[in-house]
């Protein structure tokens, strides 16, 4: 069963991300070891009834609704390569419900609160001076955390960056004046860490490219040592960036292209739109909505 499970990933390396091919080897994995904890030792008897019991089982044990749609969409997607591999005659995934998501937006950082951290002051030591570029590119940016580690150094021109976003979407990214100051003295100081070899922009101790678990790490880690009062991690600061430049800017479709969305439904989420601001626009800008006077006002 786990050797159905390589193939399946092996076909879909092609064009899925490091990211998605570990969740849904994590995703299937679990689902061929609730199957043999039942003395199932075959795909072809998978059905709708043992779909169902997996994701409750799931659910049960706390799983939350999010990881619960993720784990159905691996599912899916490996029960639609065993139809084609004629394991089984149809998806049974597809006959479930996907699992309702709540609307978590995350917090913006107070755009006063977020300049007093990044300013803070720090030890010029090279890993000091890394962490700060990479604190300046993800608000400068508003990077997804694989696409800054993702970051290689040919990506880096004078005031922009190349980057590979979600489906291999590639987009160019404007530096701001700050970014790339910190990306400069990055550089100058980037060989004293890095192997010779390696092309990755941002490296840890052992010189090679920096995981996504060491920057959540170093994140935490920073924002305790310069005394910011909330938890910090890469799509809150995304969500500050896109946030922020709403609020600045009010050009939704800029907002989009900028994180790389599809959809601008995706990003009227995601900057968390203020429904004060927007009635104002609308007051202001909507010929029928501007109140007129009455005959009897002065």
């Amino acid at each position: 069963m786990h050797a159905a499970i390589e193939d399946f990933l092996r076909a879909l390396a092609g064009y899925a991300s490091p990211a998605t091919l570990d969740a849904y080897r994590r995703d299937l994995t679990a689902l061929a070891h609730f199957l043999e904890a039942h003395d199932i030792d075959a795909w072809s008897t998978l059905d709708v009834a043992l779909v169902r019991r997996f994701l409750g089982a799931e659910r049960t044990r706390g799983l939350a609704p999010r990881s619960l749609a993720r784990r159905r969409a691996a599912l899916s997607r490996f029960a639609d390569h065993l139809v084609h591999s004629g394991v089984l005659a149809h998806n049974p995934v597809a006959l479930t419900q996907t699992p309702r998501q709540p609307q978590h937006l995350p917090r913006p950082v107070d755009v006063d609160q977020l300049s007093r951290f990044l300013d803070t002051p720090h030890d010029d030591t090279p890993l000091a001076v890394r962490d700060q570029a990479m604190l300046e590119l993800f608000y400068s940016c508003g990077l997804r955390l694989a696409e800054l580690t993702a970051l290689n150094i040919t990506d880096l021109e004078a005031r922009r960056v190349r980057v590979m976003g979600k489906g291999s979407k590639p987009r160019q990214m404007p530096l701001g004046s700050r970014a790339q100051a910190a990306l400069a003295t990055w550089l100058e100081v980037r060989g004293q860490l890095a192997d010779e070899q390696e092309s990755a922009l941002f490296v840890g101790q052992r010189g090679a490219r920096l995981g996504h678990r060491a920057v959540q790490k170093r994140l935490v880690h920073l924002a305790r040592e310069r005394g910011l009062p909330e938890h910090l991690h890469p799509h809150r600061l995304r969500h500050s960036f896109a946030s922020h430049m709403l609020e600045s800017s009010q050009d939704l479709r800029a907002v989009q292209e900028l994180l790389g969305h599809a959809n601008l439904s995706t990003t009227q989420v995601y900057t968390r739109l203020d429904w004060q601001h927007l009635a104002d626009a609308y007051d202001q800008a909507h010929p029928r909505a501007r109140r007129h006077k009455t005959p009897g006002e002065g």
